[in-house]
Parts: structure tokens; C-alpha cells; sequence
């Protein structure tokens, strides 16, 4: 009985949120400036479109890949956009899910992962979790894409490059200069890319580029939580080229034993999701950007963010956790940025959330610096 917890679990580290918690958990309506999830409620006709699977029966599991009309709505969506001539589509428990059927199908102990630094969370948890090697590579100041020095850390060991983009936690989106040439650098060494776009439909000023439009050995990772506020029914979609069809096969027998399906009656809405127009909400959030942008711009160091809905502030004083701390002994909940990167210089930001609690937020950040 000495040893009853896996020895993987000591590779995941969720101190530095939990810290956010715990100082958090006395306060009375905070501002809450931590939450990456929508402050809008799933749109009423898809919240009906769910009611009416349910209502019609359609409680069932589905095919373990998904429904079959909701797959094929998406595949022909991803030829239209890539021109990939016969897409594999996996429908998948949330992106999170995606992600961890992917490293699961992909990642053998000791294989190297590439990611730019800052990062969504999961990502390295999992790797290292998996016995791989997470290959940071340092994005500061500016976030953007750092294409030569991601060309420099492949090895002969490297399994693929994780892009993020728009990005969590910096909101920067990649420009289609970076993307082109990171394609190159993917199509020259041979090497795997995973881009993460759950973020894909909130770009604040202009297109958002996708590798997937110059690389066809890419495995695209988009979702239905953001876009339309369904975090809680955890539905999204992994898609690869004819060529990756094997990868999306191998992702799909794991899914057989572990999820087993994503929610049905929550896939039948997401067929209706696909024609639903959401420009009038992308456009309040992108207010919502150049509000809390405008504010802060002159009292702390960052960059603006291009998409997705957070910003990734330099924390004054060099350390992003003694900053969050003074934050939330002032009724303002931030999340320190060494959870998400190897340094601890910044804070993030999420802005889901009213107009009027950035402002508050806003007068009492500036207040700290």
C-alpha cells in the first residue's frame, strides 16, 4: 500500500492554479479575470436543437468516431477551406480530448515535442505524463511565432511541433508569414504538426491563418466550447488529410476504450452550430479587447492581443506570482503565467467577462502598477 499513486501523477503540477483558488476562495463577487470561457450563454435555437435530440431519443451512444451527418458536414467544410480531397474526421470530447487521444496516439517515451513558449497547459502535463519531452522554446517578448528557433531545437527525436494560434495565454495570432515558413521547415524535416484553433473564430483584425492551408501533414484540432459557450458539453473535432488518415484510425480505437464517444445528443446540435452565425458576439469580444487593451496599455507592458480573449501582461516588479497575489488581495482574479510557460515574469488575463467588470478590473490593476 506504500506505493497506491501511479508514479506518472507526480509529473502534473496543478499548484500554481490551486494557489489561485485558495487565495480566491474568501472573496465576495471578485472580478473574475481567470476563467477562459464565454460570459454569453450557448445561443437559444442551438440550446433548442439539443432539447429535440434529447426529446426525440437520441440519448444512445453514437459511433465511436461520430455521428455519421455531423462528420460529414465537417469534412466537407475542411475540403473546402484546405482542399484536402478526402479528410479524416474524429469527433472528439471537447479539444482537451482531442489532445489527449492524439499524444496518446502519437507519443512514445522519450519522443520530443516542440512547443513555443508560453502554452496552453495541457500540453506539457500530458507529454510529460507519457514519458515524452516537452522542447520549449521561448516566444518573449512578443509572442509571435519563433520559426527559426523552432527549426533550430528538431532533433532526430522530435515527434511533431504543437501551434497554438490563436494562442492561449497571449491572444497573438500567428502572422501568414511565420505559418509559411514553418510549413517549409515541417515539409523539409518531415515532421508532425498539431494546430490547436479552438480559438479559430474569435480574430479581431482579419483572417486567421491555419498551416493546414501550406502543410497537408497536419492534424487540425478545432472546437464547439468557445465559439458557442458549450465548455460544459465537451464536443470538438480532430481532422487530417488523407495522409494522417492512420493517426486519426489509431486516435479512434483509443477513444473506443476511454471516452467511447462525444456526448450524441450534443452532436446533433453541433450540426446546426456549423451555419450559425456568430460575428455580432465575435464583435463584442473584440470591444471587449480594445477596452481592457486601452486601460492597461499605458500602466503595464503587453502585447495586443489578436484573438482568442486573453492578454498576457508583464507583472511589474519581474515576478508574475507575487503580482497575482496583490491582484487578488484586491478583489481581482488573474492566474499567474508560470502556469503556463517556464517563467513567471507575466500574468493572464481573461476579458469573458462585462464591460463593466473590466473597467473595474482595469481602474484596479492600474491602481497596482
Amino acid at each position: 500500500m506504500e506505493r497506491i499513486i501511479a508514479d506518472r501523477t507526480s509529473k502534473i503540477d496543478a499548484s500554481g492554479i490551486r494557489k489561485v483558488f485558495a487565495l480566491a476562495a474568501s472573496l465576495k463577487d471578485p472580478i473574475n479575470f481567470s476563467i477562459g470561457q464565454p460570459d454569453f450563454d450557448v445561443p437559444e435555437p442551438l440550446k433548442e436543437e439539443a432539447i429535440k435530440a434529447i426529446r426525440a431519443g437520441q440519448n444512445k451512444y453514437s459511433q465511436t468516431a461520430g455521428d455519421a451527418v455531423l462528420k460529414k458536414r465537417i469534412a466537407e467544410q475542411i475540403k473546402n477551406e484546405f482542399g484536402w480531397s478526402e479528410p479524416a474526421i474524429l469527433i472528439t470530447s471537447g479539444v482537451s480530448g482531442g489532445l489527449l487521444l492524439a499524444f496518446l496516439a502519437l507519443v512514445n517515451p522519450d519522443d520530443e515535442v516542440i512547443i513555443p513558449d508560453p502554452y496552453f497547459v495541457i500540453y506539457k502535463h500530458v507529454i510529460n505524463m507519457l514519458g515524452g519531452r516537452c522542447v520549449f522554446v521561448d516566444s518573449y517578448p512578443d509572442f509571435e511565432l519563433p520559426v527559426e528557433k523552432i527549426a533550430d531545437a528538431i532533433t532526430n527525436k522530435t515527434k511533431m511541433i504543437i501551434l497554438n494560434s490563436p494562442c492561449n495565454p497571449t491572444g497573438v495570432v500567428y502572422s501568414e508569414e511565420q505559418i509559411k515558413r514553418l510549413a517549409e521547415i515541417a515539409a523539409e524535416k518531415d515532421i508532425l504538426i498539431m494546430t490547436d484553433e479552438i480559438y479559430e473564430k474569435f480574430c479581431y483584425d482579419g483572417q486567421c491563418p491555419s498551416i493546414a492551408d501550406y502543410f497537408e501533414k497536419t492534424l487540425l484540432l478545432r472546437g464547439f466550447s468557445k465559439s458557442y459557450a458549450m465548455t460544459g458539453w465537451r464536443l470538438a473535432y480532430m481532422a487530417a488529410s488523407e495522409s494522417l488518415k492512420n493517426v486519426i484510425e489509431e486516435m479512434t480505437k483509443i477513444q473506443q476504450y476511454t471516452f467511447v464517444c462525444a456526448p450524441t445528443p450534443f452532436q446533433k446540435a453541433a450540426i446546426a452550430a456549423l451555419d450559425y452565425e456568430i460575428s455580432d458576439l465575435v464583435d463584442a469580444y473584440r470591444r471587449k479587447r480594445d477596452l481592457l487593451y486601452d486601460g492597461l496599455k499605458d500602466k503595464f507592458e503587453l502585447v495586443k492581443p489578436g484573438g482568442a480573449f486573453y492578454a498576457f501582461v508583464k507583472a511589474p516588479g519581474g515576478s508574475g506570482s507575487n503580482f497575482v497575489e496583490k491582484a487578488i488581495a484586491n478583489n481581482v482574479l488573474v492566474i499567474p503565467g508560470n502556469v503556463f510557460s517556464e517563467k513567471d515574469t507575466h500574468f493572464r488575463i481573461s476579458y469573458a467577462t462585462s464591460d463593466d467588470k473590466i473597467e473595474q478590473g482595469v481602474e484596479i490593476l492600474r491602481s497596482l502598477a
